[in-house]
C-alpha cells in the first residue's frame, strides 16, 4: 500500500480543527446552567455532524463527547435516561473530538459559571501551554511530563479561606494519534518521569492536562457510558448471536473509533448491553468508565492536538478561544 502523501493527511487533520473550532465556539455561547448533559452533548454532536458532512467512517464525530463533572476529569457522557442537570457551581470538562478520514483531532477546554475555580483553570491552561511549548521532534515524553507538573503545581486554589494545591493527575496523560486510533501508542504524562521515548516527524499528539484539588489521581467510578473495539483485538469466534450482530454494527458504524451507548441507540440499537458486555469480556472491545478524583475535589482540562511537520510543529486546534 503506497503511502499517503503528507500535505494530504494534514489537510484532514486541519478540515477537522477547523470544525472543532467553530463548533466549540457555539457551544461555549450555547452552555448555561440548567441545561441537560445530554442536550449538551447532542448539540455538540449534532454541530459537528453538520459541519463535518459526516459519512459513514469517512468523516464525522471523532469519540464521545465528554462532559465530566467536578471530581469526575474524563469518560463521562450522559446514557439514555440520565437526567444530570448542569449546576451554577459546576466545573465541566468538555472534551470532543472530530475526525475526517480517521484523522482525529482532540481538543478539550473547562466551563465555570462563577469565579471560584478561576485559578484551577488557569493552572491547567498554562500547563496544557507548557506541554505544548516543550514538544518537539526528538524530545523525550518523560521531560514533557516534568515541565508539565512544574506549571501546573506552581498553583492554588482558595475556597471558602482554605487553600488548596493544584495537583497534576497522575494516572492520567496526553496520548500519540494514529489513523482511527484515539491511543496511538505514546503517552506523555502529566508529571515527571523517566520516559525516554522520543517524539517523532510526522507523529501528531493530544496534548492535554488535568489538574485537581484533590488527590491528584483517578479511579474508575460510575456507570459507563465509553466503549472502543479493541485495535489489535484477537479474532474469537462469538457463539452469541446478539454479540456476533452488535460487533457487525460496531465495525460498520464505528470501526476502532470509540463510541457511547447513546451512539448505538442512535443509530436503533436496542437491548444491547448484555452482547457489548461480552464483546467486553471476550476481550474485543474495551470499556472506558468514567475517571474520578476523590469526591469534593474539583479537575479542570484543556487539550490540543498538535502536529509535528518537519519544518514547525502546528497547532492544529488553536483557536481564538484558548
Amino acid at each position: 500500500m503506497a503511502m499517503e502523501d503528507p500535505e494530504l493527511t494534514y489537510q484532514y487533520i486541519r478540515r477537522a480543527g477547523e470544525v472543532h473550532r467553530q463548533v466549540r465556539q457555539a457551544a461555549r455561547k450555547y452552555i448555561k446552567p440548567g441545561m441537560s448533559m445530554t442536550q449538551i452533548a447532542e448539540y455538540i454532536e449534532d454541530g459537528t455532524r453538520a459541519l463535518v458532512e459526516e459519512n459513514g467512517l469517512e468523516s464525522g464525530v471523532g469519540f464521545p463527547t465528554g462532559l465530566s463533572l467536578n471530581n469526575c476529569a474524563a469518560h463521562y457522557t450522559p446514557n439514555a435516561g440520565d437526567t444530570t442537570i448542569l449546576q451554577q457551581g459546576d466545573v465541566l470538562k468538555v472534551d470532543f473530538g472530530v475526525h475526517v478520514k480517521g484523522r482525529i483531532v482532540d481538543s478539550a477546554f473547562t466551563m465555570t459559571f462563577d469565579h471560584t475555580y478561576d485559578k484551577l483553570l488557569e493552572a491547567v491552561k498554562a500547563a496544557t501551554d507548557t506541554g505544548i511549548r516543550e514538544a518537539g521532534i526528538d524530545v523525550r515524553l518523560g521531560e514533557i511530563g516534568a515541565a508539565i507538573q512544574e506549571t501546573m503545581e506552581s498553583y492554588e486554589v482558595e475556597v471558602g479561606g482554605k487553600v488548596y494545591p493544584v495537583k497534576s493527575i497522575e494516572n492520567l496523560s496526553g496520548h500519540s494519534i494514529n489513523p482511527y486510533h484515539i491511543h496511538g501508542g505514546k503517552s506523555v504524562m502529566l508529571v515527571k518521569n523517566d520516559d525516554d521515548t522520543k517524539m517523532e516527524e510526522g507523529e501528531y499528539f493530544a496534548i492535554e492536562t488535568f489538574g485537581s484539588t484533590g488527590r491528584g489521581r483517578v479511579i474508575e467510578s460510575g456507570d459507563c457510558s465509553h466503549y472502543a473495539r479493541i485495535y489489535d483485538a484477537p479474532r474469537v469466534p462469538l457463539r452469541l448471536t446478539s454479540a456476533k450482530s452488535l460487533l457487525g454494527t460496531i465495525n460498520k458504524n464505528f470501526g476502532t473509533l470509540p463510541f457511547c451507548r447513546r451512539y448505538l441507540d442512535r443509530i436503533g440499537e436496542s437491548k444491547y448491553l448484555f452482547a457489548l458486555n461480552h464483546l467486553v469480556t471476550q476481550g474485543i472491545v474495551q470499556d472506558y468508565p468514567p475517571l474520578c478524583d476523590a469526591r469534593g475535589a474539583m479537575t479542570a482540562q484543556f487539550e490540543h492536538t498538535i502536529l509535528l511537520r518537519p519544518t514547525r510543529k502546528e497547532v492544529v486546534s488553536r483557536g481564538d478561544d484558548y
